[in-house]
C-alpha cells in the first residue's frame, strides 16, 4: 500500500488507456484526408465509402481520447502536486498552448467532417478534414514537447526549487524532442496501417469481397510496408540519442551490467537485479556495441555504474525495461515481416486476390499490434527515464502528493472498471461496425442534398 507505487501504477494505467486512441487519431485523421482527395479526384465510391467507415472510427477513437485525457490532468493535482509545484511554469504553458491551438481546432472542424458529407461544399468537408488531422498532430507536438523536455530538460534554471524558463525555443526544441516527435508519429502510422489492414482482412473473412475492402486491405499493407523501414531507422536515431543522454535507460534495455566493448545483443535473458546479473541468456557476441556505437568494440554503459555508494540503485528497474523494449522489437519485426511479403504476393497476384488465407487471418490478428508496440515503447521510455520524473531536476518521489495507500488503491480499481468496460464497449462498436459494413448494411440512411427539398416542392416540367 505504498502510495507512491500505487500513483505510478494509476498514472501508468491512465496514460497506457489514454495513448491507445490518440495513437489512432492522429494518423488516421491523414488517412481519412487521402480518402477523400482520392474520391475527390477519381470519383470513385469505394473511397467515399472508406471514409464514411473509418470516419466512425476516428470520431469514436477521438470521444475516448478526450475523456481518458481528462482525468490525467486531474491527477497532477491528486496525485503529484510535486511536479506542478516545481515544474509548473514550464508544463503549464505548454499544456496550455495544446489546447488552445489543437483541442480547439479539432472542436471546431470535428462537426464538419462528421456530418457535413452532403450539408456543405465539398472543399470546406475537404477542408474540415485537413484541419481536423493538422490539429491531431499540432496536440501531438506540444504533448511531446512536454514529454521530451521532461527526459532532456533545457533553457531552465532552478530558484529556490521553482524551475524557471530562460529560453522557450530551447524548451520546445530539447535535445530529444526530433527523435521523439519523428517515432511517435510513425507508430501512429504503423497502428492505423494495421488497424485498417486487421479489419478490413474481418470483413474478407465475413466473406465483403467489395471494392472498398479491396482498396483499404491493400491501402493498409501498403503503408505498414512503407512506414516500418523509416520507423527501424528513426528508433536507432532515438537510441543514439538516449545513449548520450540517457545511458542508465540504455544499459537496462539491453541488459548490460559492466561498461565495456564487444557487448553481446542479448535476445533473451532473465535479468536478475539483487545478483546484478542475467540468468539463461541468449545473445549474439558484439551486435549491442555495433548497434549502438557502429563499433565492434565500441563502449556501452553498464547498469553497475549507476548505484549509490550505499548500494541503490540509480537505475530504472531492469526488468520491465528489459522485455518491454524486446516486445517493442519484435512485434516491429513481425510487422516488416507480414507487410513486405503481403506486397509480394499481391505484386505476384495482381491484387488482394493473390494473398494466402493465412496472411488474411494473420493480418486480422494483427490488427491491434501497433497498441502493444506502442504500449512498449512508451513503458520502456517512462519506466527508463525513473528515478527521476524530469532528469536531473525532480525524481519521482520528490513529486508524489501526501495522499494515503488505501485512497490511491480504492480509485484505482475504480479506474481499472470503468476502463475495462469502456476497451469492452469500443472493441465491441468496432466488431459491431466491420459486420454491418461487411453486410453492405448501411449505418445511417443516404442523405438528401441541400437541394433536393426544393426541387421536390416544384412541379414538374
Amino acid at each position: 500500500m505504498d502510495p507512491l507505487i500505487l500513483s505510478r501504477i494509476q498514472f501508468a494505467a491512465n496514460i497506457s488507456f489514454h495513448i491507445l486512441f490518440p495513437t489512432i487519431t492522429i494518423a488516421l485523421g491523414w488517412v481519412l484526408l487521402f480518402f477523400k482527395l482520392r474520391f475527390n479526384r477519381t470519383g470513385d465510391e469505394k473511397w467515399m465509402d472508406a471514409y464514411r467507415f473509418w470516419v466512425k472510427v476516428f470520431a469514436l477513437s477521438f470521444a475516448l481520447g478526450v475523456v481518458s485525457g481528462i482525468t490525467m490532468s486531474f491527477q497532477f493535482g491528486t496525485n503529484w502536486p510535486g511536479f506542478m509545484e516545481s515544474v509548473g511554469n514550464i508544463a503549464g504553458p505548454l499544456l496550455a498552448y495544446e489546447v488552445l491551438t489543437a483541442f480547439f481546432l479539432e472542436a471546431a472542424f470535428l462537426g464538419i467532417m462528421l456530418f457535413g458529407f452532403r450539408r456543405v461544399p465539398g472543399w470546406l468537408h475537404t477542408t474540415a478534414t485537413f484541419l481536423v488531422a493538422f490539429g491531431t498532430t499540432l496536440s501531438a507536438f506540444w504533448i511531446l514537447v512536454l514529454n521530451s523536455w521532461m527526459h532532456t530538460p533545457a533553457g531552465y534554471e532552478v530558484i529556490d526549487g521553482v524551475v524557471h524558463a530562460t529560453d522557450w525555443m530551447a524548451i520546445i526544441f530539447n535535445p530529444s524532442l526530433p527523435y521523439r516527435l519523428t517515432h511517435m508519429l510513425l507508430a501512429s502510422g504503423l497502428t492505423v496501417a494495421f488497424l485498417i489492414a486487421g479489419i478490413s482482412a474481418l470483413r474478407w473473412i465475413w466473406g465483403d469481397r467489395g471494392a472498398e475492402v479491396r482498396a483499404t486491405l491493400r491501402f493498409g499493407a501498403t503503408l505498414g510496408a512503407v512506414l516500418i523501414p523509416l520507423q527501424i531507422y528513426a528508433g536507432d536515431m532515438h537510441g543514439l540519442n538516449t545513449l548520450e543522454h540517457q545511458p542508465a535507460k540504455v544499459a537496462a534495455m539491453e541488459g548490460n551490467w559492466e561498461t565495456q566493448g564487444n557487448v553481446p545483443l542479448v535476445l533473451f535473458a532473465l535479468p536478475d537485479q539483487e545478483a546484478r546479473e542475467n540468468r539463461m541468456e541468449i545473445a549474439i557476441p558484439n551486435v549491442a556495441s555495433l548497434i549502438l556505437t557502429h563499433s565492434l568494440d565500441g563502449e556501452v554503459p553498464g547498469l553497475n555504474d549507476f548505484v549509490a555508494a550505499d548500494g541503490t540503485p540509480e537505475h530504472p528497474p531492469v526488468a520491465p525495461v528489459f522485455f518491454s523494449f524486446r516486445i517493442m522489437v519484435g512485434m516491429g519485426m513481425a510487422m516488416l515481416a507480414l507487410s513486405w511479403s503481403a506486397l509480394w504476393f499481391m505484386r505476384r497476384g495482381r491484387g488482394v486476390e493473390g494473398l494466402p488465407r493465412a496472411w488474411i487471418y494473420a493480418f486480422a490478428a494483427m490488427g491491434f499490434s501497433g497498441w502493444i508496440a506502442t504500449l512498449a515503447g512508451w513503458y520502456v521510455t517512462e519506466i527508463g527515464r525513473q528515478p527521476w520524473l524530469v532528469t536531473g531536476v525532480l525524481t519521482t518521489k520528490e513529486a508524489v502528493g501526501p495522499v494515503t495507500g488505501g485512497m490511491v488503491a480504492s480509485s484505482l480499481v475504480a479506474y481499472l472498471l470503468v476502463y475495462a468496460v469502456l476497451m469492452a464497449a469500443y472493441l465491441g462498436t468496432l466488431t459491431y461496425l466491420a459486420r454491418r459494413a461487411a453486410r453492405h448494411d448501411p449505418l445511417t440512411p443516404d442523405l438528401p442534398t441541400p437541394d433536393a427539398g426544393v426541387r421536390a416542392l416544384q412541379p414538374a416540367e
